[in-house]
């Protein structure tokens, strides 16, 4: 054969095939992964495929275990295929029937791990969706509601003012044959945020109380005035500073607070617990424990020959609280993540 007329025969031939081959039926390898599917666990993978494609999917458990589900879902949650305790599964196609988005689920019901292996080629329908971009893009979308709720508040707060105790006792020598030692018993009412107290020996401890209750009387411009019983007490109580001159000459007491479980003993001249004591001409003082309860002041007289007359004036403020329930809107965000392709 004339070898120009071969050249031309072969050129001819070969025009002849590249016309009929469509280059549209060359796949695109979508994914090839290998992984670990844990016990009990499900992993999930998600592409996006557009109209006309066609998907080629293998699967393969690389140590032959079965695998309990292998499932294509065109979200959001038509299942396409899904095969059962599956160990292979080679060249599976399917159609897109219309643009979106897959999901490929590999679910592991066994105690024991699963290490896969799985292959996604697509095949264009045209020229158009060539380029098609089978990324899943991630957004996160937040969900407001509201729900009505019940809101407990403050409507009103009552500051009070209880005078406790106000009263002159009598304590005799050391030597009487009544004995030295006397108690009386008070309680607080409820509520109490902070209290005070006062004891003043004879005469002189029951005026140094006096002239400061009216030098308090002369000087308070405090907004607190307005509150009845308010007082040189009731400001010591409230954290203010003291008005009473702390007298240094004249008969002494000795004073102790204690609770119901020690005044016996006191009185019977044992030991006991104390929560308060003083050995004191005169004494104001702020208690911001103890608040809750009865509790006794406690007084002895230690002058051997002469008795003594004692002041003792308890205050205690307490706060009461009303409180309201009022419907307000609650609000509630919940977020999630929804998946999306980019078309354009």
């Amino acid at each position: 054969m004339n070898k120009y007329l071969y050249l031309k025969l072969t050129i001819l031939i070969a025009s002849s095939f590249l016309i009929n081959v469509n280059p549209l039926t060359a796949q695109i390898e979508i994914a090839d992964n290998t992984l670990k599917v844990a016990a009990l666990t499900d992993e999930e993978f998600y592409f996006g495929f557009a109209e006309g494609d066609e998907i080629t999917f293998s699967f393969e458990e690389l140590k032959g275990k079965p695998l309990k589900e292998v499932e294509i879902i065109e979200l959001p949650s038509s299942s396409k295929f899904m095969d059962f305790k599956t160990k292979k599964i080679e060249n599976k196609t399917l159609t897109i029937n219309s643009t979106g988005i897959y999901k490929f689920r590999f679910s592991n019901s066994s105690m024991g791990r699963r290490i896969c292996k799985f292959n996604i080629k697509r095949t264009p329908a045209s020229e158009e969706t060539k380029a098609f971009n089978s990324n899943v893009y991630w957004e996160t979308i937040y969900d407001t509601s509201y729900t009505t709720i019940q809101e407990k508040y403050l409507v009103s707060r009552d500051t009070v003012i209880h005078e406790i105790t106000n009263q002159i006792a009598k304590v005799h020598s050391a030597t009487n044959a009544n004995g030295n030692r006397t108690s009386f018993n008070f309680t607080m009412p409820k509520n109490t945020i902070s209290w005070a107290y006062y004891v003043g020996v004879n005469q002189e401890g029951q005026k140094a109380l006096e002239d400061a209750t009216k030098q308090f009387a002369e000087s308070s411009l405090s907004h607190l005035d307005k509150i009845p019983g308010y007082g040189p007490l009731a400001s010591i109580a409230l954290g203010g500073a003291s008005l009473i001159t702390q007298l240094q000459k004249g008969e002494d007491v000795d004073y102790y607070i204690v609770d119901h479980n020690n005044v016996n003993l006191f009185l019977g001249g044992h030991e006991f617990y104390y929560i308060k004591k003083g050995k004191v001409v005169n004494d104001a003082s702020r208690m911001t424990t103890s608040l809750s309860g009865s509790f006794h002041f406690c007084l002895n007289n230690d002058n051997s020959i002469t008795g003594i007359q004692v002041a003792v004036k308890i205050t205690a403020v307490s706060v009461n609280d009303t409180w309201g329930y009022r419907p307000i809107q609650k609000m509630n965000i919940k977020a999630h993540k929804e998946p999306y392709l980019k078309l354009n």
